[in-house]
């Protein structure tokens, strides 16, 4: 061990879950009404959407919520990161609905790109890799791409999970308000950030994954798309070929069984 580097420097850091907020068009409202909305937000988020979820608010920790001019990073602990998928997406979509439905005229909707990651983080001064993933999954195009999805029909949230998050929740059964076809699989680039790629899940409150599926043009994992792995082809079959509807014409079905039977064994 190198002397020059105290003991606690290499201890890894406590896991906490991390959610990350980002207004869409923030930048483009008139500077007058860029502090109000930006109260408004947490007004929605912190002060309605948390406690409808049993969260604590993250101001009360240090080091625990930062403000980022056009959203917020919330650090809370990694046991509630559950809930920041279920019931939270679902609360702060409707919570969102509410606010444009009463809004003053003149008044600007507020629609959110949401991420959600978990990974070691030092509090309070941020050291390490997570608050910079779960950052740029909230800037991703694949989540951009998925609030084009959610303006046109009607929702305000745009969310992207990290694969842990994912795995740790939805597939895990902890999410009883969502299921997984609710989820699109994608993968988050980041436009400026070439060494940035991680496999992620989509979702917009009230949409099938099928209807997103058509607004998301970043590769999923794999060269594939859609919510669930095919199914594995048993050992010792021919080549497995699926067709989506009833085969009438003689001469592909003639095709396909020559195909099948000269195919080689394994």
């Amino acid at each position: 061990m190198d002397p020059s580097v105290p003991p606690d420097r290499l201890d890894v850091p406590p896991e906490h879950a991390l959610l990350v907020v980002d207004m869409k068009n923030y930048s483009q409202l008139p500077e007058a009404k860029m502090a109000p909305i930006r109260s408004d937000l947490d007004d929605i988020l912190l002060s309605t959407v948390f406690p409808q979820c049993g969260l604590d608010d993250p101001r009360s920790r240090e080091g625990a919520y930062q403000d980022t001019g056009d959203g917020a990073i919330c650090v809370v602990p990694a046991r509630d990161t559950a809930r920041l998928v279920d019931p939270l997406l679902g609360h702060l979509n409707a919570a969102l609905g509410r606010y444009d439905q009463t809004r003053l005229p003149g008044g600007s909707t507020i629609w959110l790109r949401v991420s959600v990651h978990v990974g070691p983080l030092s509090l309070p001064d941020h050291r390490g890799d997570a608050i910079n993933d779960a950052c740029r999954l909230v800037n991703s195009e694949a989540v951009r791409q998925a609030m084009t999805a959610a303006t046109d029909h009607g929702a305000y949230v745009a969310a992207v999970l990290s694969t842990p998050v994912f795995d740790r929740t939805v597939h895990a059964g902890r999410t009883p308000n969502l299921l997984q076809t609710q989820f699109l699989k994608a993968v988050a680039r980041v436009e400026g950030k070439t060494g940035f790629e991680q496999h992620c899940r989509l979702h917009v409150p009230g949409m099938a994954a099928e209807t997103l599926q058509r607004y998301v043009t970043e590769p999923a994992p794999n060269g594939g798309a859609g919510t669930a792995d095919p199914p594995p082809v048993p050992a010792g079959s021919g080549t497995t070929m699926q067709f989506l509807g009833s085969m009438k014409d003689t001469n592909v079905i003639g095709n396909v069984g020559t195909y099948y039977h000269n195919s080689p064994r394994r």
